[in-house]
């Protein structure tokens, strides 16, 4: 174990400036640094993005399976390095800061002694699960004169889309409505819905990159299970294109082959030879492969210039013919975000029955299960910044932009005088 010694100007009785020795040997590590790592060597061309290592406040962020928070089973949750209990009683669904102000023991290891409460298993202190307010300490008897005057805090909680969500604001700011931070298609209609939740290593911001980047699908993924008999182009021409809170990648262009000088060509024979040849006429698919499909109706009916589009706190959208597949990368600590991912398919009456059943037997596995997991890895496998950026990471910069943007214009809302 490496142990770190320097001690600040001040606690040495030094004055502020530092030793010009000092100044020239962090100049000499910064030329060492930029020698091993050229590029970018910092994020702070995004000052805000920069900030959000625990995410965005002013959103809802979902967390779990409403199914899987159930009455007398109080569940622990992290987000945006926060530790929150989730508990339902009858009077609903609740949500409150995990940690006892008496001697800071997990409310999620307590118990429902009361409805609509929740007590603390040290010594009995017991919350409200609406407010917050302690209304009893059981081991201090009815009268304990500390009741009423400690609570802890509360988080705005509903259920939509068969998940729990929860809102981040900041000191008691009112939520949004959280219909407002849903896709748009998913409004009003219906749908079949399955879908995977999993705290996975790395930053959320690094995920949502990984799955906005332009270029690694084409090469990551390509001999992934879910994409085994798929052709996709080796690469493309693409514009970035904002559309209200969405953020499309539109391709222009698609390359399905491609000679480099001194190399060869690309794919080789033996990752090409048994998969769905693009079309000839170059009909384009909306999902980037070579097998042209109609689009479901409902999809077709949106329109979207791009089939992967992204929104702020982090949400990424990717269209298919006949299935929309969400990702929702919520930040979790510092090192963990959690993994939601949401396949939605808009079939109804006997299709309805086979889109469920292609996703138990099989889709789950493929998509949610090894195709995900060729991005989990990778996000555990980046360390950036430093980056030395190409050209398809227009994407990743123009994202990155995109949260500065909604920053400012949140920071505008809440202080109007400033």
């Amino acid at each position: 174990m490496t142990v770190h010694t320097d001690v600040p100007a001040r606690e040495r009785g030094q004055t502020d400036a530092p030793a010009p020795e000092r100044v020239s040997h962090a100049g000499e590590e910064e030329k060492r640094r930029k020698a091993r790592y050229p590029g970018r060597q910092t994020w702070a061309a995004w000052p805000a993005y920069d900030a959000a290592g625990l995410g965005f406040r002013g959103y809802w962020y979902p967390v779990a399976w409403s199914s899987n928070v159930a009455a007398g089973r109080p569940v622990r949750i992290t987000l945006c390095g926060e530790n929150i209990v989730l508990v339902r009683d009858s009077k609903g669904l609740h949500a409150l800061y995990d940690r006892c102000p008496h001697r800071g023991v997990p409310l999620s290891t307590g118990t429902q002694e009361f409805d609509g409460s929740i007590s603390c298993p040290y010594h009995g202190w017991t919350f409200d699960t609406s407010t917050g307010r302690l209304g009893a300490v059981i081991t201090d008897g009815p009268d304990s004169p500390i009741c009423g005057k400690v609570s802890v805090a509360t988080y705005p909680v509903e259920e939509l889309l068969n998940l729990v969500w929860v809102y981040m604001g900041v000191d008691g700011e009112e939520p949004t409505p959280l219909l407002d931070q849903i896709p748009e298609e998913l409004r009003g209609v219906s749908f079949n819905l399955g879908g995977r939740i999993k705290v996975r290593r790395g930053d959320w911001r690094l995920t949502c990159e990984n799955g906005f980047d332009e270029g690694h699908a084409k090469f990551l993924h390509r001999n992934a299970m879910w994409r085994r008999f798929k052709s996709m182009p080796v690469w493309n021409v693409t514009k970035l294109e904002q559309r209200g809170r969405w953020l499309f990648r539109v391709q222009t262009e698609q390359h399905w082959t491609a000679e480099f000088p001194g190399y060869g060509s690309w794919p080789p024979e033996r990752e090409s030879r048994w998969r769905i040849k693009p079309s000839a006429d170059g009909t384009q698919s909306i999902s980037n492969t070579g097998n042209p499909k109609a689009p479901h109706p409902h999809i077709a009916a949106q329109d979207y210039p791009g089939f992967v589009s992204v929104s702020m706190p982090g949400v990424l959208r990717v269209v298919y013919p006949d299935f929309i597949h969400y990702e929702f990368y919520v930040p979790y600590d510092a090192d963990h975000h959690r993994y939601v991912g949401l396949m939605v398919n808009f079939d109804s009456g006997f299709r309805s029955l086979l889109f469920k059943a292609k996703y138990l037997g099989f889709v789950r596995w493929f998509f949610h299960g090894l195709f995900a997991a060729q991005d989990a890895w990778m996000v555990d496998e980046t360390d950036a910044p430093p980056e030395r950026l190409y050209r398809p990471d227009v994407s990743l910069t123009t994202w990155r932009s995109m949260c500065e943007d909604a920053a400012e214009e949140r920071t505008a809302r809440l202080n109007p005088t400033a």
